[in-house]
């Protein structure tokens, strides 16, 4: 009897630990209550397909996650990959080698006037990579506050560099790596995520917009008088003014219909998406190509208006928090706000579909963790 009581004692004080630990534990995030409208599905024009299914295969030889992909002015394509190499290779996989390695983690690039390889890097900021593979910081910082989590970037023919800043809230050095930080940011929902313009000629670096839920791909329009952003962590991509100054898109999401949409400098293109938008590619024939990294999870929408939960939910093993299920999934629309093109694979075997790279003859479609790079013919 006496073994008896004092193993009830012991379960007692062990079922007493972790509820104190499931309730009081610190957590890093703050979270924020919000009320995402309800998913809609998939349903036009994002009806279940499995034209994204048969992807031909580039193999890497042993690096992971083609993030971004690009044809540089050589021709050839430049993938950057989770070991914070850029790789270099033929349109059809050949030859393929390093052609830069910053040390980071690059999840976005292009090319300016001069041929230089203007490059996000999540760890350091933004980054000037010469043809010799000599990698110059342009800018780690605006308005006095750290570039934490650069994401995405655009040259504009002016010379202008614009590009995104995730999260001032999460840099991915210090929180695991990109995808840890990018689910601390979404989970906590405090909007700190920015675009940011820099200027080659003058080194300045200003705010464009803020109050974003992680700010991630960004595009110009044709004119370059807009830019196109994704804000993933609300399941929407904006269209914003580049003349705009430190313009807050959390306010303004929060205007009725009539007035958000008689802003002169920000309109909502694409609300209540089916998945978390991530890059944003130019495409061929005016399009413009996002992907989506994963699809919704009704668990995640439910916590939406619940943050203590949120924050208990980070307190679990990280095999029990809320992620959704893999599901590949790319579009492509026009500046009109019309989709155009839907790919999808629901088996998910493409891990993280971040966008499509469009050339005359193939898609190439990008991955945040896949060990290959995967192609359509065009």
């Amino acid at each position: 009897m006496r073994t008896l009581h004092k193993t009830a004692w012991t379960l007692a004080l062990l079922l007493g630990l972790a509820l104190l630990y499931l309730l009081f534990w610190p957590v890093p995030i703050q979270p924020r209550a919000w009320l995402p409208a309800a998913d809609l599905g998939y349903v036009e024009p994002h009806a279940a397909n499995t034209r994204l299914a048969d992807l031909h295969k580039i193999d890497l030889h042993g690096e992971e996650g083609p993030e971004h992909v690009l044809t540089g002015p050589d021709g050839k394509l430049y993938i950057a990959v989770a070991s914070g190499k850029i790789l270099r290779m033929e349109p059809d996989g050949g030859k393929l080698q390093v052609y830069a390695n910053t040390g980071g983690r690059v999840l976005g690039f292009d090319f300016d006037a001069a041929g230089r390889l203007i490059a996000a890097d999540a760890m350091q900021g933004l980054l000037s990579i010469g043809p010799n593979g000599q990698v110059t910081l342009l800018t780690d910082r605006a308005d006095a506050v750290p570039i934490r989590y650069a994401n995405a970037v655009v040259v504009a023919k002016s010379g202008k560099i614009y590009f995104s800043d995730a999260s001032t809230r999460f840099a991915p050095r210090d929180w695991g790596g990109t995808f840890e930080a990018s689910v601390l940011d979404i989970l906590e929902q405090a909007g700190t995520g920015r675009v940011l313009e820099y200027d080659p000629a003058s080194k300045a670096t200003r705010v464009v917009a803020q109050g974003l839920s992680f700010a991630n791909g960004v595009a110009l329009s044709t004119d370059e008088r807009s830019l196109y952003v994704n804000e993933t962590g609300q399941y929407r991509i904006w269209k914003v003014a580049i003349t705009a100054q430190a313009l807050d898109l959390a306010s303004l999401a929060k205007t009725v219909g009539a007035q958000m949409q008689a802003s002169t400098e920000a309109t909502v293109l694409f609300d209540n998406l089916p998945g978390y938008p991530d890059n944003l590619m130019r495409g061929l024939d005016g399009r413009i190509w996002v992907g989506l990294v994963k699809p919704r999870n009704p668990k995640v929408d439910q916590l939406a208006s619940k943050p203590w939960l949120r924050s208990l939910t980070l307190r679990l093993p990280r095999a029990l928090w809320p992620i959704p299920k893999a599901y590949g999934h790319v579009f492509a629309f026009n500046e009109a706000g019309q989709v155009v093109v839907d790919l999808q694979d629901p088996s998910g075997r493409y891990p993280e579909t971040t966008s499509v790279t469009e050339t005359p003859d193939r898609l190439y479609v990008q991955s945040l963790h896949a060990r290959e790079l995967g192609w359509l013919p065009r």
